[in-house]
């Protein structure tokens, strides 16, 4: 995703009213631009960024409605509520499948050698931001197999 398009979500929040949402978009369009300083391209904020920091606020979202207490309501639900505005502009993931497909065709020299290390290793490369990590090391042990 464009940062561009981030900020003109951001504004279109605003302007609807839509509080909350608001919100969720400008803590979105924060941690970009902190990102973008900590890495030096203040001016030049790419999309491959732009969707790496989505991602990372998104697992964050996520750890925030699973660990909150079920008594807590009406507390979940904001975090939830944030959750599902982040989830909006996260890329898309890959499945299982299209991970296992990816792997046994494009690895397959790699994955003839055995080594769950440097299939790890390769499989992370070409699959990060597209793939989760977790899964992407099942699917790889169970290949190991």
């Amino acid at each position: 995703m464009e940062f561009e398009q981030l900020r003109k979500e951001m504004i279109a929040a605003m302007k609807a009213g839509d509080k909350a949402r608001k919100n969720s978009i400008s803590s979105l369009v924060a941690a970009v631009k902190k990102a973008a300083i900590d890495e030096g391209h203040r001016d030049d904020i790419s999309a491959e960024l732009v969707d790496r920091v989505i991602l990372k606020e998104l697992k964050t979202a996520k750890e925030q409605v699973d660990t909150c207490p079920d008594e807590r309501a009406e507390l979940k639900a904001e975090y939830q509520a944030n959750y599902n505005v982040i989830a909006e502009f996260a890329p898309h993931m890959m499945s299982a499948e299209e991970v296992r497909a990816y792997i046994e065709t494009e690895l397959a020299e790699v994955l003839a050698g055995g080594n769950k290390g440097q299939i790890m290793k390769a499989a992370m490369g070409a699959l990060k931001g597209k793939a989760d990590g977790k899964m992407i090391n099942e699917i790889v042990t169970q290949l190991c197999k």
